[in-house]
């Protein structure tokens, strides 16, 4: 059953992991298992698990949209990029390469995969769905592509791959016995959804909107210390210097809206009240459309909220059919969120929480990373 929590053992070892005995013959270790092998292209069914703990592999699971980033199994310098034990990035390679051949291919070359993540108390795990490679809207180069990371002075590859998480709420336990058992996995109570993956690539995601519009302070803060400590490398880069951050705030925006387009970043004495102004491009590239907005910055300390007025002068410096963006290195208080909700205003609330899930989405994972982020793109000027 999607997001239910499957409880572990009470041994203190390997053998208290509950997704061996829920998937008989997949293993208990490991972030890839599988029943079959990745090598004789035979795995009948896989786990990816993701604990959440891996700072530079910052595996994540958009819930609104059903789309799951993953990295591969070759974390460490000295190894080619298919050269792992499990050999998880074998698993990818193949997975994907069928998942855009015929129906045939599909059904024969790649297996169900079911997602679980690290859950509470012990080793007990969450079910977050079933997955299917690549989405509906990725492109080929996007669902799985090779990054370069560097530890100390060595270089080295890994996978990136995007699944989509569909929409079944439940995965009949029949069908899970008749896959692992050898059958083909359009038969033996197969889900509705990836059976219509299987056959025509076509993707029903698992979409779940948000309804928590209004978010506390706590909800809009880095919850962990390594996400805290980059947002600190940020606010002490700029200590000082606070209107330098309007560049960096624009920055931050594109990682989020890569559709951004030509942005303007004014300056201080003539700024009224907008601390940047841009368009954001809509349609074919060959006949596209533009809509403007406005976007304040404020690089603020995490105890020092943004209230009514900073986001009042935004509001009034919004035009018709514009936007706008305001970013933070802090939160938004209540009253604000309530006001801009409420009214409709058009506006993106940016938060400290949301700044260090877009750098951890682009690769900038540690404070080092950030602070190496900020000094090549935004220099101190002696």
């Amino acid at each position: 059953m999607v997001d239910s929590v499957y409880a572990g053992g009470t041994l203190g070892h390997s053998g208290d992991d509950p997704i061996g005995k829920l998937l008989p013959g997949t293993g208990n270790q490991g972030g890839f298992r599988y029943a079959g092998s990745p090598s004789k292209g035979t795995v009948r069914l896989a786990v990816l698990y993701t604990s959440g703990g891996a700072v530079d592999w910052p595996d994540h699971l958009d819930t609104e949209t059903g789309t799951f980033t993953y990295y591969g199994d070759n974390r460490t310098p000295g190894k080619g990029l298919h050269e792992t034990p499990r050999k998880g990035n074998v698993l990818l390679r193949d997975a994907f390469a069928h998942s855009h051949g015929s129906a045939h291919e599909r059904a024969s070359g790649v297996p169900p995969f079911l997602l679980f993540e690290k859950a509470a108390p012990g080793r007990a795990v969450r079910f977050r769905g079933l997955l299917a490679p690549g989405g509906p809207t990725l492109a080929p180069d996007d669902e799985l592509s090779a990054i370069w990371r560097t530890t100390g002075t060595q270089r080295f590859q890994n996978y990136r791959s995007r699944f989509t998480v569909l929409d079944q709420a439940s995965i009949p336990r029949t069908w899970i016995r008749h896959v692992l058992a050898g059958g083909s996995p359009l038969e033996g109570e197969c889900p509705e959804f990836w059976r219509t993956w299987v056959e025509s690539r076509v993707y029903r995601p698992l979409l779940a909107p948000a309804t928590t519009v209004i978010r506390s302070a706590v909800q809009q803060l880095p919850d962990d210390p390594a996400g805290q400590a980059m947002l600190a490398a940020i606010r002490e880069y700029f200590r000082g210097h606070e209107t330098d951050f309007e560049a960096c705030a624009v920055a931050i925006w594109r990682l989020i809206a890569p559709a951004t387009g030509t942005v303007d970043v004014t300056r201080p004495s003539r700024d009224g009240g907008r601390d940047a102004v841009g368009s954001y491009v809509l349609g074919p590239s060959a006949a596209p459309i533009s809509i403007d907005f406005a976007l304040e910055a404020k690089c603020y300390d995490p105890d020092n909220s943004v209230g009514v007025r900073e986001v009042s002068r935004l509001i009034s410096r919004i035009r018709h059919r514009n936007f706008g963006v305001l970013v933070t290195t802090s939160h938004v208080n209540r009253q604000v969120q309530s006001e801009v909700h409420e009214d409709g205003h058009p506006i993106a609330l940016v938060c400290g929480r949301d700044i260090t899930n877009a750098l951890k989405q682009h690769g900038r994972t540690t404070p080092a990373a950030v602070r190496e982020w900020l000094q090549q793109g935004f220099p101190r000027v002696q």
